[in-house]
């Protein structure tokens, strides 16, 4: 094989108790670099710890048994910050790969590492970091470690010299028509192995098709909030959109060959080009698949018109960053564009289209106290939807947020990758103005965990909605205690 690409396992670390409750999503980004590595004539694989539960040894011993010329790690996870949570898994693998596979050349793709190109060839063992997408890039540097050649011309790639010099091409390469792109090579991968989130499973019964797959219809943000990291792995606030055939025939080749029924749209905002998405609603209800899809939206981007239309195309829940109750505080994340009542409206809209919301919530932003955290705590039990999500603030590498803390010393950074990960036992957010890291984490963990505590009309809406086996799962996932090493201390 010339290239094997390959996804870590590091779910125990990153999720610690809750591992088996978060999705195992495909992944798209592996699949998509297969396929069109494939497309120039490169012999592929792709080896997926992370669905196959393998020990580091047991990759290892999958590695050796197909003997690639070179191995590609590429670090990603359910969300874009998830990429940092999988450097802790990606750097031991590689540093295992090189113990044991020491003529193997490695290079690592992610959004981390688009962030810190130097700081990654630096800290773990790897030949090469790729800037960015940049996937005809990996395609030049795979013939140049098959044929021979200078890598030196090839855009977005990082490498270190003889001399031990870092030299790099901080160019990235994009696909501005996506439709160059092929089809991720979904073949390449185990998908009946797949699950969707636990909240995305609510109401299932024995009958319920379980495939899960995942789709993206953009690539870009044109958005700018100051936690968000996106930037690294484009260079640039602007979105891509994939042409409506084309995700027309994704959706049906899940359907049809893999027999999905759970998709996720990938986009960081899907509800963002109103003529777009109705023709791909309206094109997806023509087909009348049973499906249960969810996808990002904004506050400001959704309408009772266009919601009827994503309802009808199956389109069931709808992700909503509403992030704090403080509006000076979205403000100075920039999105100062929302405010409380506007989010309620919008909320009491989208449940009257009858679909569910899965809102985020954080806490420890730059100016939060105990009072505005609280505040953020009782919008969402107001609000009341279907499913939370509530992070504490961190500053991932490649957002404004960083590069902030960076230029003021950064001590108020993790020590380690793991430390970013929101449900790890290392979990270290960012100290606000007011409030230490070990208070916001405490009070995130407190917030979750109050949001359910005698919440008779949460119960209420999930019974209703879902029935009882979804009153039963959450009941069980709160008997799941997060360890916390910064609240030890």
């Amino acid at each position: 094989m010339e290239l094997l690409l390959l996804r870590p396992n590091d779910q125990k670390h990153v999720y610690s108790s809750v591992s088996d409750l978060v999705a195992i999503e495909p992944p798209f980004w592996a699949a998509t670099i297969a396929a069109y590595v494939r497309k120039n004539g490169i012999d592929v694989g792709i080896l997926d710890a992370e669905v196959g539960n393998l020990s580091p040894q047991e990759v290892i011993g999958k590695i050796s048994s197909v003997q690639p010329k070179m191995i590609g790690i590429v670090i990603t996870g359910n969300n874009l910050s998830a990429s940092t949570w999988k450097m802790h898994g990606a750097g031991a693998i590689a540093a295992l790969i090189k113990e044991h596979l020491p003529d193997c050349r490695i290079f690592m793709w992610g959004l981390h590492v688009s962030a810190l190109p130097e700081r990654t060839l630096l800290e773990e063992k790897t030949d090469y970091v790729i800037k960015g997408e940049s996937l005809s890039s990996i395609v030049e540097l795979v013939k140049c470690e098959l044929f021979g050649g200078d890598p030196s011309s090839i855009k977005g790639l990082y490498y270190r010299m003889a001399d031990g010099e870092i030299h790099g091409n901080p160019e990235i390469v994009l696909e501005d028509t996506l439709d160059n792109m092929p089809l991720p090579a979904w073949d390449l991968l185990p998908m009946e192995r797949y699950r969707a989130h636990n909240w995305h499973r609510f109401g299932e019964t024995p009958d319920t098709p379980k495939g899960y797959g995942v789709i993206a219809t953009s690539l870009g943000c044109p958005f700018s909030c100051s936690y968000c990291a996106i930037y690294a792995l484009s260079g640039v606030h602007r979105v891509r959109f994939r042409s409506v055939d084309s995700v027309l025939e994704e959706i049906d080749n899940l359907v049809t060959k893999y027999h999905v029924h759970y998709i996720k749209i990938l986009d960081e905002n899907f509800v963002l080009n109103r003529k777009y998405v109705e023709e791909l609603c309206d094109r997806i209800i023509e087909r009348n698949y049973d499906l249960n899809m969810w996808a990002y939206a904004r506050v400001d981007t959704v309408d009772d018109h266009i919601l009827k239309k994503l309802r009808r195309a199956n389109i069931r829940w709808l992700c909503l960053g509403i992030e704090s109750a403080d509006e000076q505080q979205m403000d100075n994340v920039n999105k100062g564009q929302y405010n409380n009542e506007r989010v309620k409206r919008v909320a009491a809209m989208i449940k009257a289209a009858d679909i569910n919301i899965l809102g985020n919530f954080m806490f420890g932003l730059p100016d939060d106290t105990i009072e505005s955290m609280q505040a953020t705590l009782s919008l969402a039990r107001e609000l009341n939807c279907e499913w939370v999500n509530m992070y504490s603030t961190m500053a991932f590498p490649g957002s404004k947020l960083y590069w902030d803390s960076l230029k003021s010393g950064g001590q108020d950074l993790p020590e380690s990758w793991l430390g970013y990960a929101e449900l790890s036992y290392e979990a270290h957010p960012m100290p606000t103005r007011y409030l230490s890291s070990k208070e916001v984490l405490a009070f995130r963990d407190y917030a979750f965990e109050a949001f359910f505590d005698n919440n008779e009309r949460y119960f209420d809406l999930l019974r209703t909605k879902f029935g009882e086996t979804a009153v039963q799962a959450v009941e069980a996932m709160l008997q799941k205690k997060l360890k916390r090493k910064l609240l030890e201390q």
